[in-house]
């Protein structure tokens, strides 16, 4: 199966860097799947689990903020956070999402009100699923 060159970047590190054969982006219009030979895209990220395919067994990531970019030269994620999701801490994706019911109290507009419940209903999702996995003996 054919590659295409991927790098996961956050502010602190480059996350992830090497060839992959599929990449599934939790996007913030909907989930999606890039494979080599993808036309040009660019994706705002929604909070979520990014999943890398390639060599061995896949790999999975959380996400939240920032986008992804799909050229010629393979694929790029820019995320406000990213890292693998053994090393996520639930109590931190907790506080995530009490803070993001404050912004969603807090919001003096329909627009600001909005987008706060659309990233807490996000979290949410992404906390449930990995509770959910945890439970059942996953990760």
């Amino acid at each position: 199966m054919a590659t295409l060159p991927f790098e996961l970047v956050s502010p602190e590190r480059l996350v992830f860097s090497g060839a992959v054969t599929e990449v599934i982006v939790p996007g913030a219009e909907g989930e999606f799947g890039v494979l080599a030979g993808h036309a040009p895209f660019i994706g705002m990220l929604k909070p979520g689990i990014l999943t890398i395919k390639g060599d061995g067994a896949p790999r999975a990531y959380f996400v939240r903020g920032g986008f992804a970019e799909v050229n010629p030269a393979g694929l790029t994620i820019l995320a406000e956070e990213a890292k693998p999701l053994d090393e996520l801490d639930l109590g931190a994706l907790h506080q995530q999402i009490q803070d993001a019911k404050e912004d969603v109290a807090d919001a003096t507009t329909d627009e600001t009100r909005q987008r706060a419940s659309r990233q807490l209903a996000d979290l949410e999702q992404v906390y449930a699923a990995l509770e959910g996995g945890r439970a059942a003996g996953g990760h």
